[in-house]
């Protein structure tokens, strides 16, 4: 198969769809050929004499590598010049999070290719294999922007995260306890944080409490309980993620009077609309700005930040599938593993997924395969 790797163009992403190690695999183990735009790679060390030495073949341009390729693999969602590429019958492999992006998802339908969405890929123990390396990045980056938004000169209150002898530290609130609220728990005890984490789960919390000990608070999240905590909190993390749907809101406008001044939300559910009702997209040109006196940070592709240490933590999970449609076909790879076909949200201008078609109002073909 003819694999397609453009470069990404949304403001600020450096990540790459495949790595030279994952196109030599794609070329010399498997047989397929591989085109690289040129550059995509540059911004996280990857020449193109990197892909060129692994079989890749260098492309100039976009509008070749679309055309040309049968599967195109990325990591952010087409942007709309890159919808208006994509034509009838091509597989799309990448981050797609529609239930907050209906223009996205118009021009996908309207499109006519077969989409995969990287975020809604499950495994045999329910978790999500191909959004959890990305979740376990932006929770760790959640404390460390939190702390870097906290300081004065960022419109922050001016609390060092982890305080110092004779002053008490920061309270961190984390909403959810998944992968990006664990992570966010383990960087902000590491710090020196007082750190509190609420989710509806009383075995997750009964596991987080193995695991941390008296060092991590629990709470069964209730919404008096978010509320309540709200009030002293001076760093807040939105970690709530529900697969394919768009995140729910548990923190209102009207509560933000009750925070004090100059403490900070970090919205990690960004991608799938925001778990906090005053958030809007970012980037890291400019990740935050104020609503009643508090700071929010809410950049939709936080682990670009990161780029280099997100795209080899991404290529490590996404090749085996990648490999998989490009040795079988889409569908042949979707009948044989229905985790794979999880990831399916648009085929031949049909919604796909169900969380993603009740989020955007519309209907689904429940049998695309």
């Amino acid at each position: 198969m003819l694999i397609g790797v453009p470069a990404e163009i949304k403001v600020h992403e450096y990540r790459v769809g495949m790595t030279p190690a994952g196109v030599r695999e794609a070329v010399a183990s498997h047989g397929h050929r591989v085109l690289v735009q040129s550059g995509a790679g540059a911004g996280i060390g990857f020449s193109d004499q990197d892909y060129l030495r692994v079989g890749a073949e260098i492309v100039q341009t976009a509008e070749e590598l679309f055309e040309r390729a049968a599967l195109i693999v990325k990591v952010k969602e087409p942007q709309p010049v890159e919808c208006g590429r994509l034509r009838d019958g091509q597989v799309l492999f990448t981050y797609l999070h529609l239930a907050p992006d209906p223009a996205q998802a118009e021009a996908l339908l309207a499109s006519g290719c077969t989409a995969i969405a990287y975020e809604t890929v499950t495994d045999e123990r329910h978790g999500l294999p191909l959004l959890a390396p990305m979740s376990e990045i932006a929770g760790r980056m959640s404390i460390q922007v939190g702390a870097a938004s906290l300081e004065k000169a960022h419109g922050g209150s001016g609390v060092l995260l982890g305080g110092v002898p004779g002053v008490e530290p920061a309270k961190v609130v984390i909403l959810g306890g998944g992968v990006v609220g664990t992570n966010a728990a383990r960087m902000g005890l590491g710090l020196g944080a007082d750190v509190l984490v609420l989710d509806r789960s009383m075995a997750r919390l009964v596991e987080l409490d193995s695991v941390y000990g008296p060092r991590l608070k629990t709470v069964f999240a209730t919404a008096e309980a978010i509320e309540r905590h709200l009030t002293d909190a001076d760093l807040v993390v939105g970690a709530v993620l529900v697969p394919g749907a768009a995140a729910p809101k548990l923190v209102r406008r009207d509560q933000l009077k009750t925070m004090k001044p100059g403490s900070v939300l970090v919205d990690v559910a960004i991608d799938q609309g925001g778990c906090f009702e005053t958030s809007r997209p970012t980037t890291h040109a400019a990740p935050t700005y104020e609503v009643d006196g508090i700071v929010h940070y809410c950049v939709a592709n936080m682990p670009g930040g990161v780029a280099r240490t997100s795209t080899l933590a991404l290529t490590n999970a996404t090749l085996p599938f990648v490999l998989s449609l490009a040795d079988k076909g889409w569908r042949r790879a979707l009948s044989e593993d229905r985790h794979l076909a999880a990831g399916l949200n648009v085929h031949a201008g049909r919604i796909t997924h169900s969380a993603v078609a009740e989020a955007l109002g519309k209907s689904w073909d429940s049998e695309p395969v």
